[in-house]
């Protein structure tokens, strides 16, 4: 498999009102279509670490490449356009929460990064709430789902845009715990049927 995303001697540091924080990543690559778990205490940073693979944070030093692009560059050099770019057509985001914009259709927020990404394609929004169990539901609100089925619509939306690689944060923190592991499982095979990699945070 070729690497997808690579990291050497990436830092980053917190100095403010809160106790310091360092995170440091001497060495880690991520291959396309491989999915990896993340696994730690609350505060050990990894949090920090997706932020700054989704590229919404900047590293403090180190090297970091995706897609063969070097992100500490575009960094650097402030290219925040290049980056903006990467993190809407390459990159699929599950918040420990859903993260579902309330006013928006299931569908509507299945199909928000697509619109983001300029790929809308409504067959594709329809088939992944099938396959994820939640095609009955796209004309509804978030308020109306439960949370079983909000951390699904969350998995479509991630998955819709055909990215290369998919984050997910906790998944599973507001979800019962009998369906922590149907979540996890569907995520995964969702992005191994997308040829997706996978990185999970969790406990």
């Amino acid at each position: 498999m070729n690497c997808l995303l690579s990291l050497r001697g990436v830092a980053k540091a917190y100095r403010g009102d809160a106790a310091p924080f360092a995170l440091e990543v001497p060495a880690f690559d991520l291959a396309e279509g491989e999915a990896l778990a993340l696994a730690g205490p609350s505060g050990s940073g990894k949090s920090t670490l997706l932020m700054m693979l989704a590229l919404a944070l900047p590293p403090d030093a180190g090297r970091f490449t995706f897609a063969n692009i070097d992100v500490a560059r575009l960094w650097r050099e402030g290219r925040r356009d290049g980056l903006a770019a990467l993190r809407a057509t390459r990159i699929g985001v599950v918040p420990q929460t859903g993260g579902l914009l309330p006013y928006l259709s299931v569908a509507g927020n299945i199909g928000l990064t697509q619109r983001i990404a300029g790929c809308e394609d409504a067959a594709r929004v329809r088939m992944l709430a099938e396959e994820l169990g939640i095609g009955a539901q796209l004309r509804k609100r978030p308020a109306a789902l439960s949370v079983g089925q909000r951390q699904r619509v969350a998995i479509a939306r991630a998955l819709a845009h055909r990215p290369a690689l998919v984050l997910a944060d906790e998944p599973t923190a507001s979800v019962h715990p009998e369906l922590a592991d149907a979540v996890l499982a569907l995520l995964k095979r969702e992005c191994a049927a997308a040829g997706a990699a996978l990185l999970v945070a969790t406990h």
